[in-house]
């Protein structure tokens, strides 16, 4: 069994946090991959492509040649566009860590540590939505201290610094190729609330859907 120490951020954590949530995500990009071809107009375009090629060239070579470099097109552009999407979240909240999540006391930052190395990460801060809801964000564990609870840990450990705070519930957003991570909230007792797709043109495409959970804190009368 893994032996995990959970704590507030500290300055000196500051590349290791960035370089565990830009990593974590990265690993998403297969799935998404996967995920990309089971769209029904993309089925659509490639099968379309496949069968006008080999009718007009009368040639099997051709049409797998050219359905296979649209799919390694297709692939290094999701892979551009979420690294733009890990970018912007590197420059949203994780820019600095210190101001967004420390500078008011009903926000916080945590990192788990294993054998003095930080291995996890977890922030929560007011909804924007709701200002007594408390939004989790930025669960990452590295990916060899998976399976050892400390993700439920963190989420433990969010839910009980919104109960210290007077909040009425946790609540999170989470995305269609997060599969385990859905699995894990739900384990720890967050339900989904609402699903939606993205409202913009790649939302749609992409059939991107966001799946929101909470977890409501009961009052205490």
């Amino acid at each position: 069994m893994m032996t995990y120490h959970i704590r507030q951020y500290r300055a000196e954590d500051y590349e290791t946090v960035r370089d565990l949530f830009a990593t974590g995500m990265s690993e998403y990009v297969p799935t998404l991959c996967v995920h990309m071809l089971k769209q029904p107009w993309l089925i659509l375009v490639l099968t379309c492509t496949f069968c006008l090629l080999l009718t007009s060239s009368k040639s099997l070579l051709l049409p797998i040649l050219a359905v296979t470099l649209l799919l390694a097109t297709g692939r290094q552009l999701l892979g551009y566009i979420w690294s733009m999407y890990i970018d912007h979240c590197l420059q949203e909240d994780l820019l600095d860590i210190q101001t967004t999540y420390l500078a008011d006391k009903g926000s916080c930052f945590w990192v788990a540590e294993v054998d003095e190395c930080v291995v996890a990460t977890v922030g929560a801060r007011p909804s924007e939505e709701h200002q007594e809801e408390l939004m989790l964000k930025r669960m990452s564990v590295r990916k060899d201290c998976r399976g050892f609870g400390i993700a439920k840990a963190l989420c433990r450990t969010v839910i009980s610094f919104a109960r210290e705070h007077g909040y009425s519930s946790v609540v999170l957003n989470t995305l269609m190729v997060q599969h385990e991570a859905r699995t894990m909230y739900e384990d720890v007792g967050f339900r989904m609330y609402r699903r939606y797709i993205l409202p913009t043109i790649y939302g749609r495409l992409a059939n991107c859907t966001i799946s929101k959970y909470r977890y409501d804190i009961p009052s205490v009368d």
